[in-house]
This record gives structure tokens, C-alpha cells and sequence, in this order.
């Protein structure tokens, strides 16, 4: 089992960046892959940006490419997301999820079956 905990969010003003923190624990020596998603009220999760664990490559959504940044510290079993500019639209739950898979995209929510428990971020303008 793998167990992942969310860390970061909150509150910040429009143009301030923010850092989210995804911290793994548990059977993480065969972990693929590290997913960032937001979700709006009553809608579906939508990806923002992937890593793959032993090499670092990342994937990200056209609409975030530029302003958010993913990145991992495996000898600390994290893995961040950065968001730069932010911009009241980017006011959402966030949840990072993690997988052992290598079958599927992580582009989608398909692989993951290990999740946090969500961080709100709240920009204000």
C-alpha cells in the first residue's frame, strides 16, 4: 500500500505563486508515476501535470504549461507542484495521486489508485 498526503494550498492573492506538496510513504519503491488533478465543484477531476518517478520525465496540460512545474525529491518521497502567476480561475480542489501502473497515460485518472485527500487552493484577485 501506498499512502499520500497532501500538503500546501490555502489562501493566496492573484500574481503570488503557490507550492503543493505531495508526500508518499508506505511500499514507494515501485511507484511510476505522480499526478497533480483539480477538480471543480461537481465536476470531473481534470489533469494538470504528471512525473514518472525514476527518470523525471513530466507531462503537463496545454492550459498550465508554462506557469505550473512539477517536480520530484525522491530520497524525500515528494513531489511538488508549483504555480506561478496564479489567477482566480485556478481556484479548485487539488489532489495528487500516485501509481504503480506503467499500462495506462498518466495523463488521465485511469493508473491512479493511490490519492490524497485534496488541498482547496483560493486565489483571490
Amino acid at each position: 500500500q501506498v499512502q499520500v498526503v497532501q500538503s500546501g494550498g490555502g489562501s493566496v492573492s492573484a500574481g503570488n505563486s503557490l507550492r503543493l506538496t505531495c508526500e508518499l510513504s508506505g511500499d514507494t519503491s515501485s511507484l511510476y508515476g505522480v499526478g497533480w488533478f483539480r477538480q471543480d465543484p461537481g465536476k470531473e477531476y481534470v489533469f494538470l501535470a504528471a512525473i514518472r518517478r525514476g527518470d523525471g520525465i513530466s507531462y503537463y496540460d496545454d492550459s498550465v504549461e508554462g506557469r505550473f512545474s512539477i517536480s520530484r525529491d525522491n530520497a524525500k518521497n515528494q513531489v511538488y507542484l508549483d504555480i506561478s502567476r496564479t489567477v482566480p480561475e485556478d481556484t479548485a480542489a487539488y489532489w495528487c495521486a500516485a501509481t504503480k501502473s506503467r499500462r495506462d497515460s498518466l495523463l488521465t485518472t485511469v493508473p491512479y489508485n493511490f490519492w490524497g485527500q485534496g488541498t482547496q487552493v483560493t486565489v483571490s484577485s
